[in-house]
């Protein structure tokens, strides 16, 4: 087909738009009437008194009206406990507990609409509990890098998986009645200098991967709220992007909610407000006297005051303010909740690889020797922003103590000294050799037992908020002592505690097991438990690239990051305003998108770069077969049929997966991408049929001169699979 041809053709298709056929109805513009009667009985200081933080975690009501402060939840995957009204010190009560969900990475680990809700829904009755109106989150970034300091709070590095997970949480939360919060809008990809990066994207990248989380779950799921990044993009603050908050989310999208700051990320009167910014967070340092001078002075109308406070007020009314008095006045974390933390966490465990060590062998294993401080390490708290105050948290060496009694004499040695931000001046960075010591002990434990499990990976200290990582070794000489274990003991299974990848050349050659575990909340110990001894089968999926060495890595490899800077005197925006400094920033740094949509298992593809795990990948205690694949039009797109057969004595869950190549296209494509999962639960030797849906609104792209999404006919090939590496079903069909 002549180009000519092919764009009348895409014309003639693009009335099926990503957006159109997908909103979701919304229940904000419900109280329009009442809002019209409230504004107008408003004064001009109480309506600059709602687009402010009032405390902490609060904003501003209108107490003479009946309209209830605003009430915030930090953050994500735990309610945190109640802080001082204008400080960051706790109120240091006994009611203010709550359920540590497992976070981002590990709920995209499960690859499961079902427990995204439920882990949605969990996280709302809690905020409910705890007096709260907004959960500032889910926070759906994507995962550019992997040393991303909170790649363990985000999702994933592919936009769908990413953006259906997202819509279950909001629909989930929602639901039960709390405004979700999402974060952080938008391309807030590095903690390293988040408060005055410049991100310079194509227009269609931006749309296609980083904004696509965002649009889906305001669209699909009526998201209420929205946090802007601290970033710029192209050349603007995010909290004064008019591109962002108007043109794209409320115009484009049809937002009709509040778009609230991080906290500290407003850096003007006139622009923030004009732009779509509606609380600033969480002073008044633009958006108060300074506002309301702005106002009197004529330089910004009262019309555009009136649009952002009817934008809170559609919120506020929608969500029921919890009255102060019932707020902390029953226990949370309780057994509901629990139950959805463990029920995550058992679906997210990846096993990564296994020589038959697992699952554990009780016939012939009696002694285990658990060696490293990942073992007994909690990690609900830890570096810099949000933390959970849990009444719970079961760590691996309790699990398996739980699980198996008196069955094996389990032997725990520390093995190694874990980061801790606090005693830097003694350990400046978390690559240091093995202690000595430490080592000696857990070697001498290793010759002892008939199978050890060495606890590698990461803490809250060495992935953290406002920070990235500057490498994906293993810290505290993980790798030295894992080779010593193996010389020790050749029946040695790894298990990898972190957020996100990390280096596992060395550990994976010496173990006869390895497994990702996560930063896997309230009851994550005893979910790994589980399946160590194969109460369960692993049944997770990398939602990221577990890459072989950071050059490797698009950003890396472009050397578009890490960006070099002169100096980071100023240090990180939220540490300062924690710390009581300005969050002015003078500094200016560029980070230039510059391998475009070609992030994680795109560019590897691309490139036919190696990697240590890729994206997708998970293995399992059943084996499975694919067959009989089919692929039917519908009027919303197509369906993928195909038959999944457990062929094990063991039941099982498996996640197929539907990814999609266009190499006929006029338009540049990645060699394949995600457009379709499905978790399938299957009983020993069970056959399913599996219908995977397929929209035409996630095969279109984003077409930059017409600002809108397009959709291309032609041929088209389907492969389904076990992960983006091994697919062994392949089918050529046309749109």
């Amino acid at each position: 087909m002549s180009n000519i041809k092919t764009i009348i053709a895409i014309i003639a298709l693009s009335a099926t738009t990503a957006g159109q056929a997908q909103t979701y109805p919304t229940q904000l513009l419900s109280h329009e009437t009442q809002i019209d009667a409230i504004i107008k009985d408003m004064t001009l200081e109480e309506k600059i008194a709602m687009l402010h933080g009032k405390n902490m975690f609060s904003s501003a009501g209108i107490p003479r009206l009946g309209i209830a402060d605003m009430e915030y939840a930090d953050g994500p995957f735990g309610i945190r406990e109640e802080m001082e009204p204008h400080s960051w010190n706790s109120l240091q009560l006994t009611t203010d507990y709550a359920t540590f969900f497992p976070t981002g990475s590990a709920l995209a680990a499960t690859w499961s609409t079902e427990w995204a809700y439920a882990y949605g829904r969990g996280m709302s009755r809690e905020a409910r509990l705890r007096g709260k109106d907004m959960i500032l989150g889910p926070a759906i970034n994507i995962q550019r890098i992997p040393t991303g300091g909170r790649t363990y709070e985000y999702l994933s590095e592919d936009p769908l998986l990413s953006g259906v997970l997202a819509v279950a949480y909001t629909k989930g939360s929602q639901d039960e009645g709390t405004a979700v919060c999402l974060k952080h809008y938008a391309l807030n990809n590095q903690e390293d200098y988040r408060g005055f990066v410049d991100v310079h994207v194509s227009d269609r990248t931006m749309h296609e991967l980083y904004l696509r989380p965002f649009e889906m779950a305001v669209r699909e799921a009526d998201a209420w709220g929205v946090m802007a990044a601290y970033n710029k993009v192209n050349g603007r603050w995010c909290s004064e992007n008019e591109q962002l908050l108007n043109t794209i989310l409320r115009q484009q999208w049809g937002f009709p909610g509040m778009v609230i700051s991080d906290w500290g990320g407003v850096h003007s009167t006139v622009d923030a407000v004009t732009a779509g910014m509606n609380v600033e967070m969480p002073g008044d340092r633009y958006m108060g006297k300074a506002l309301l001078d702005s106002v009197k002075a004529g330089k910004v109308s009262e019309e555009v005051i009136n649009q952002r406070v009817r934008e809170i007020l559609r919120v506020r009314l929608t969500v029921k303010p919890i009255a102060k008095e019932k707020a902390n006045s029953v226990p949370v974390g309780n057994p509901e909740e629990m139950k959805v933390a463990l029920e995550v966490a058992r679906r997210s465990i990846v096993l990564l690889k296994n020589e038959q060590l697992l699952p554990i062998d009780l016939q012939h294993i009696k002694t285990i020797a658990v060696i490293g401080e990942n073992a007994v390490t909690k990690m609900a708290l830890g570096g810099v922003g949000a933390g959970v105050k849990t009444r719970q948290e079961i760590t691996p060496l309790e699990g398996l103590q739980t699980i198996l009694g008196n069955q094996v004499k389990i032997t725990y040695v520390q093995g190694y000294q874990s980061f801790d931000r606090k005693a830097r001046s003694e350990r400046k960075s978390p690559q240091q050799k093995a202690d000595a010591k430490l080592l000696a002990e857990a070697v001498k434990a290793a010759k002892k037992a008939d199978l050890v499990i060495f606890f590698a990976g990461d803490n809250r200290e060495v992935e953290t908020e406002g920070s990235d990582r500057k490498s994906i070794t293993l810290p505290s000489g993980q790798d030295e002592l894992a080779e010593a274990l193996a010389k020790a003991n050749k029946r040695l299974v790894t298990v990898i505690v972190s957020g996100g990848p990390v280096d596992v050349s060395v550990v994976k050659e010496v173990s006869g097991a390895l497994v990702a575990s996560w930063f896997n909340g309230s009851m994550g110990g005893l979910a790994l438990a589980e399946v160590l001894t194969g109460k369960i089968s692993p049944s997770g999926k990398l939602p990221m690239t577990w890459p072989l060495q950071l050059n490797d890595v698009p950003a890396y490899a472009t050397q578009s990051y890490p960006q070099e800077f002169k100096s980071d005197s100023q240090g990180d925006i939220f540490v300062g305003i924690v710390n009581n400094r300005s969050n002015q920033r003078n500094q200016q740094l560029i980070a230039n998108y510059t391998e475009e949509d070609l992030v994680g298992y795109r560019w590897y593809d691309c490139k036919a770069v190696p990697v240590a795990y890729p994206f997708g990948y998970g293995l399992s205690y059943a084996q499975f077969q694919y067959s009989d694949l089919q692929v039917t039009p519908t009027a919303e797109g197509f369906d993928v049929r195909f038959t999944l057969t457990n062929t094990s004595s063991t039941e099982a869950e498996e996640v197929a997966q539907v990814y999609v190549s266009r190499p006929q296209s006029h338009i540049k494509h990645p060699v394949k991408e995600l457009k379709g999962f499905q978790r399938v639960a299957l009983k020993a030797g069970e056959r399913k049929a599996v219908t995977i849906p397929v929209r035409r609104s996630d095969l279109c792209h984003w077409d930059a001169q017409a600002q809108g999404w397009m959709l291309e006919p032609g041929s088209l090939i389907i492969q389904i699979g076990s992960s983006s590496d091994n697919l062994p079903l392949h089918l050529e069909t046309k749109l």
